[in-house]
């Protein structure tokens, strides 16, 4: 009968393993970014292929992918979790397509779930104060904090990009920092975009030759580089401003996109709009990554629908 639907799989071909199946798998994904590629096979390097290589395809049971989640990832993250799971589970629909089992038994298994975090948001004051810190690179955190690019995409703008009439930058490319060299790309379409920039920034920004890096390293033609945790100059001016007050957060530089996307808000700008600012897929991904930015939004509607209510009443009395 399976014969006939076209699901029968000899039994040979469930002895081939999950190691030669992987590498198939890792062959598609070099089509992906290079940032993306390093993390999946890092990811199969350290978590999947000790445990998986060898076993034969047939033989992988979803409650051994799931004996495995529960007693090998202790004391590790979702996002590990996650993305070592979702790494064999590639490789199993790739043995569903080369006919070496019926179905894909990886999926369908329990992983914990990751824990959106509430972000920082810098107020104008912090944001003045790290600017100041941040001495030479001071100029590129406002840019950062101001136009909510990411580090990557504000790296990658030439000269050409820059609109100084229209105080509009255009982001189509974007860099990648691997180890201790740069990956240029081009980012996903949603995220192809022109960006306004404060007219007080633009003013910030040197005067390039259209096909020279906007922020570059002073005397070089080089993208600046992505400062160290702990001893780079942006965590080291966060700690003086830490130092300075009490209430200043501990934040990266990714953080500053946040604080773009918490000024734009606090001026009134429109939840659309912020969304193509920042290259978002959707304007529900706006409001969902910064949802905690919305709680004084649900305080007004609490004292509207207070007046309604008192509305009600007093129409009623009269």
């Amino acid at each position: 009968m399976q014969k006939l639907r076209g699901e029968y799989v000899a039994p040979s071909a469930g002895l081939k393993t999950v190691g030669q199946v992987a590498m198939d798998w890792l062959a598609q994904k070099q089509a992906l970014k290079p940032s993306s590629t390093r993390s999946l096979e890092a990811s199969w390097r350290i978590h999947v292929k000790p445990r998986w290589e060898k076993e034969p395809v047939g033989k992988v049971t979803h409650a051994r992918v799931q004996a495995w989640i529960n007693s090998d990832f202790k004391g590790k993250s979702p996002t590990v979790v996650i993305r070592a799971y979702g790494v064999l589970a590639g490789i199993f629909d790739v043995a569903v397509r080369e006919r070496l089992v019926n179905a894909n038994l990886a999926r369908g298994v329990v992983v914990p779930r990751r824990v959106k975090g509430m972000h920082d948001y810098l107020t104008k004051e912090q944001l003045r104060a790290v600017v100041d810190e941040c001495g030479p690179h001071g100029s590129f955190v406002l840019f950062l904090a101001t136009t909510g690019l990411r580090r990557g995409e504000a790296v990658g703008l030439l000269g050409k990009h820059v609109d100084r009439k229209r105080n509009r930058v255009t982001v189509e490319r974007a860099y990648a920092q691997l180890g201790s060299r740069y990956e240029l790309g081009s980012p996903k379409s949603h995220e192809m975009r022109s960006v306004p920039v404060p007219a007080l920034v633009l003013e910030r920004m040197s005067l390039v030759v259209p096909g020279a890096h906007v922020w570059a390293l002073k005397g070089k033609d080089a993208p600046i580089p992505r400062p160290s945790p702990e001893s780079g100059w942006f965590d080291q001016a966060v700690a003086r401003c830490m130092k300075a007050d009490k209430h200043f957060p501990r934040i990266s530089p990714h953080d500053l996109r946040h604080t773009a996307v918490s000024l734009a808000i606090s001026e009134g700008a429109n939840v659309k709009a912020i969304q193509r600012t920042v290259g978002h897929a959707s304007a529900a991904m706006t409001l969902d990554d910064d949802a905690d930015l919305f709680d004084e939004d649900l305080d007004a509607v609490g004292v509207a629908m207070n007046a309604v209510v008192g509305k009600m009443w007093a129409d009623a009395v009269s």
